[in-house]
């Protein structure tokens, strides 16, 4: 079923009007709004959105499938009634452990669709408002700012001279916001108590687990006084809301001005720049955080000069790079190590004798997950990133067909590179960069 992901001019126009009067009147608080998140439209909409993403069926089981092959029109009109009767009440968030690139798990949370598509009908209505009070340093999960514009942003203060660093990471960060400060946070600007008992009701949802042999175990709820839990369509939203906090009163304290520095945070991510004062800014900031009711990782916090030591933000490695054959140094950004790491890992996991796709369908993958890393990391000095990528690809898909087609002896006699890059049509990273950018492979 072909929806438009496009958004519909009358919901554009809403948003334009509501962000214009946040962003004219900082102390203004908005009253009425509910009634717009119950807008057919903008259920409709949100239906789209939430669609386009996919996604596993939460607790109930239900599948966007089984939405279609029963009518949205109809579903969407249950989901209406029950917003504007408010007899809506969350269903439980499945949790499912997902690894984590460096060792361990983490919990993320799946709502039902039903609460996935009302979620996203309140953020289309909530953001808006919201966006217009952000920081400029704020960079996670906004409209038209990504992770790559975090990382050029700091590439460029470093270049400025803004060389001592302060490495941070947050312990924990969506598990522990508190809930009382965070629904303060909303409050400033919204007065309609049927949104903030929206947004209370998903902070306060049930999460199903279940262990090995299937076991169900409930927990949080009513009881529940921390956390957001990462997966909601909405937690990203709240989670900035909570950190602009910490960012506003950044800027309120005059500490840009004292510690000549720059904050330049991604969600739970962020550094600060400074001109020889990274010790103090670590020290106010451990301070702020802690009456913010958060925590820094004090194992993955550190203090760094840029000028002589790298350090990783958002997957890309920071610091003194040379040119090649013993150039003159410079400050540079590439992929850090376990991003390469990373995507060699995912490309050996696809290719392994137990995968018994054919050809294209294993290529079509391989290409997608190349595509898709290569999309990302496309900032500054690439070159021996992408040549480690082509290599352990070129050895792992050569490999992979000796192994298929029983081939004894050298695999690059009876694939060469040219093969496997040409007719066989896998995706060469340095290749397709040179096409772009030539400039960027230094």
């Amino acid at each position: 079923m072909a929806m438009s992901l496009e958004t519909p001019e009358k919901i554009r126009n809403l948003q334009r009007k509501l962000y214009c009067k946040a962003k004219a009147e900082p102390a203004f608080r908005f009253y009425l709004l509910y009634d717009k998140i119950c807008r057919e439209d903008i259920l409709r909409h949100a239906y789209a959105l939430a669609r386009a993403n996919a996604g596993a069926p939460g607790v109930d089981g239900v599948t966007f499938t089984q939405i279609e092959a029963s009518g949205v029109d109809a579903w969407l009109a249950g989901l209406r009634e029950e917003l504007v009767s408010k007899t809506y009440r969350p269903d439980p968030v499945r949790r499912v452990m997902i690894p984590k690139p460096g060792g361990g798990e983490r919990a993320l949370g799946i709502p039902s669709i039903r609460c996935r598509v009302i979620q996203t009908a309140a953020k289309l209505v909530l953001e808006p408002i919201f966006e217009a009070d952000f920081e400029d340093g704020a960079y996670g999960y906004r409209p038209r700012r990504s992770a790559v514009d975090a990382v050029k942003e700091t590439h460029r203060l470093m270049c400025r001279g803004y060389t001592d660093v302060v490495d941070a990471d947050l312990s924990k960060y969506f598990d522990t916001i508190p809930h009382s400060d965070l629904l303060k946070s909303v409050a400033r600007r919204i007065v309609d108590r049927s949104v903030l008992r929206l947004i209370r009701l998903w902070l306060r949802a049930p999460v199903e687990e279940r262990d090995g042999d299937g076991k169900r175990r409930m927990t949080g709820g009513k009881s529940s006084t921390h956390g957001t839990p990462q997966g909601g369509v909405v937690s990203p939203l709240l989670s900035v809301i909570y950190m602009n906090r910490f960012l506003k009163h950044w800027r309120l304290s005059g500490l840009g001005e004292e510690f000549r520095a720059h904050v330049i945070s991604y969600a739970d991510d962020f550094v600060i720049l400074s001109r020889d004062h990274a010790a103090e800014a670590l020290a106010w900031t451990r301070t702020v955080m802690t009456k913010l009711g958060l925590s820094l990782n004090e194992a993955k916090t550190s203090v760094k000069d840029a000028r002589r030591e790298h350090f990783d933000f958002l997957g890309y490695s920071l610091g003194p790079r040379h040119l090649p054959n013993g150039g003159r140094w410079y400050l540079g950004a590439s992929p850090s190590r376990k991003s390469v790491q990373r995507i060699k890992t995912k490309v050996s996991a696809l290719l392994t004798p137990g995968n018994k796709g054919t050809w294209p369908e294993v290529r079509k993958r391989l290409n997608r997950l190349l595509g898709g890393w290569a999309a990302y990391f496309s900032y500054g000095a690439l070159a021996s990133a992408y040549e480690g990528v082509d290599r352990h690809v070129y050895d792992r898909v050569t490999n992979f067909l000796c192994r298929r087609h029983k081939v004894q002896g050298r695999s690059t006699r009876r694939f060469p590179r040219e093969h496997v890059y040409g007719e066989l049509g896998v995706l060469c990273l340095r290749r397709e960069r040179g096409k772009q950018s030539p400039w960027a492979l230094r």
